[in-house]
């Protein structure tokens, strides 16, 4: 009896241990199960991320290029601007020098002119005083002439009254 106490004791325990193991396999299940889920759920998170950080990357590199391309442009564009400038430079550069031998050419004339300014002046101012001093003589030859006509006609007066006087006379005669 003792061996088949001992036999169901141990074909209890050999249940029981069945039974634990089945609830631990269901248990262990449940766990699997749940962190299979938890990995598929990251590793879909994960793939999800790697897809954004492809996308990202991808237009990270675009970005890269547009930036590359408007350095290039940029630098371009300075280079450009720079000759466009040097030309513009010089072109000043040879204007003013033209200016100034232009200007150097017209100080010659404008002293010239300026000379002649001042003759002219001096002959307008001679000519003003000889017009003053005919005005003067014009009316000096006025008032000789009319005291002269006055003279002319007192004459011309004695000369009536003594041809009158020479007529009687030559009448009395």
């Amino acid at each position: 009896m003792k061996k088949l106490i001992k036999k169901i004791a141990i074909k209890d325990e050999v249940a029981e241990l069945r039974r634990e193991m089945a609830e631990l396999k269901r248990e262990s299940n449940a766990r699997i199960k749940g962190l299979e889920s938890k990995v598929k759920s990251k590793s879909e998170e994960i793939e999800t991320k790697k897809k954004d950080i492809e996308r990202l990357k991808a237009n990270l590199q675009k970005k890269d290029r547009t930036i590359e391309e408007n350095k290039k442009d940029l630098s371009r564009m300075k280079k450009e601007n720079s000759t466009k400038i040097e030309a513009l430079e010089s072109k000043v550069k040879d204007m003013t020098k033209e200016l100034g031998k232009k200007e150097e050419d017209l100080q010659t004339p404008k002293k010239l002119l300026d000379q002649r300014e001042v003759e002219l002046k001096r002959l307008r101012e001679e000519v003003e005083y000889k017009n003053q001093q005919l005005a003067s003589k014009d009316m000096e030859m006025e008032s000789y002439k009319k005291v002269t006509e006055e003279r002319i006609f007192q004459l011309e007066a004695k000369v009536k009254e003594l041809e009158g006087k020479i007529g009687e006379l030559s009448a009395t005669s």
